[in-house]
């Protein structure tokens, strides 16, 4: 298939620019993977669609306030966005800047911090931070969180919460798993009064997953790469659930890569690592057999996944079903469950 076959139209009002009051106030298009029949939803009716001998999978990744603003000794402004932290002091991170800054650079960030260039990584800048407390206790300081490029406003504090899902725990992401954001402490509660058990793994979501395919064809799209970790108890969970008859539903595309890249084998395992594995229409999947996804941009990866796990005529009527009747778009927007 072409990059152009997942293009469609969507008007700029129905992305969404901030997230509903509450989590799970957001609507919820039901997709059913044989028939391609869809219902309109709520989601707090998600939890009656679920058995209770299904595995809900959740990526338990945290986003860093990676965002950061500083000067050049010129006086020059300076935008970064950190990739990946390396260690206590150095990280990976995209530089804007209106001439980039050299090795051995210092810039200054908002608090009177310094950063200094060490070296290039590509297309990233290695950075270290003269800081005592550490990279993590500076981003907490002077960090902002890094909100899509679609959403077109600043970041407030809000988001510091909203952009987060409540069960975030393993601090390395620059955007949010954002299916697992429609879930709160109630909707959790009525899943584990239901008896549905849940499991964790961990994928830090990078800035490449807003980075658009430049190439109609698809064998020549090199996929950016994400760390990944699948753990034994995840693998244990996915076993018992298979033995008791349930699904394996993954929250999330982000979820989805986790799994299906610990399963290249054929078998899911536990291990760690980074991942370049790139889903479109034809690819077989062997763990996962429910999804439960936001609604992703034109010609993006994450839409191409979806579509090679719910077929894409299915999915591309589903949109402009979604269109039609105004759902909300992308990070801070509606649901879709693919089931």
């Amino acid at each position: 298939m072409k990059k152009s076959d997942f293009n469609y139209q969507l008007p700029e009002q129905l992305i969404a620019q901030y997230p509903l009051p509450e989590r799970s106030a957001s609507r919820l298009l039901r997709l059913d993977r044989q028939s391609a029949a869809i219902a309109d939803c709520q989601f707090a009716d998600f939890v009656d669609m679920i058995g209770s001998n299904d595995l809900l999978v959740f990526n338990n990744t945290k986003v860093m306030p990676a965002r950061l603003f500083a000067h050049k000794s010129s006086g020059g402004k300076v935008e970064m966005l950190i990739e990946r932290i390396e260690d206590t002091h150095t990280a990976l991170a995209h530089v804007k800047a209106s001439k980039s800054p050299k090795t051995d650079a210092l810039l200054t960030l908002e608090n009177g911090a310094i950063c200094r260039v060490i070296g290039r990584y590509n297309d990233l800048f290695r950075l270290r931070f003269e800081t005592e407390a550490g990279l993590l206790k500076l981003l907490d300081e002077v960090g902002h969180i890094p909100l899509p490029p679609y959403i077109s406003r600043t970041d407030e504090a809000s988001d510091l919460d909203r952009y987060q899902t409540v069960f975030a725990e393993q601090i390395g992401a620059v955007a949010a798993p954002t299916a697992g954001l429609h879930f709160d402490h109630a909707i959790l509660d009525r899943l584990d009064q239901k008896g549905v058990a849940r499991s964790f793994v961990t994928l830090h979501v990078g800035s490449g997953t807003f980075r658009p395919v430049r190439v109609e064809d698809l064998s020549e799209h090199v996929m950016h790469k994400e760390s990944y970790s699948v753990s034994q108890t995840c693998v244990d969970a996915v076993v018992q659930a298979r033995a008791r008859g349930g699904r394996v539903v993954a929250i999330g595309t982000t979820a989805v890569r986790a799994l299906e890249s610990a399963s290249r084998s054929g078998l899911l395992q536990a291990g760690f690592g980074d991942t370049d594995l790139f889903i479109t229409p034809g690819y077989s999947f062997k763990t996962v057999d429910a999804l439960l996804t936001n609604f992703h941009l034109p010609e993006s990866t994450l839409l191409m996944l979806v579509s090679a796990f719910a077929g894409y005529d299915s999915v591309m009527n589903a949109y402009r079903h979604a269109i039609d009747q105004r759902y909300r778009f992308f990070s801070y927007g509606d649901a879709m469950l693919v089931i």
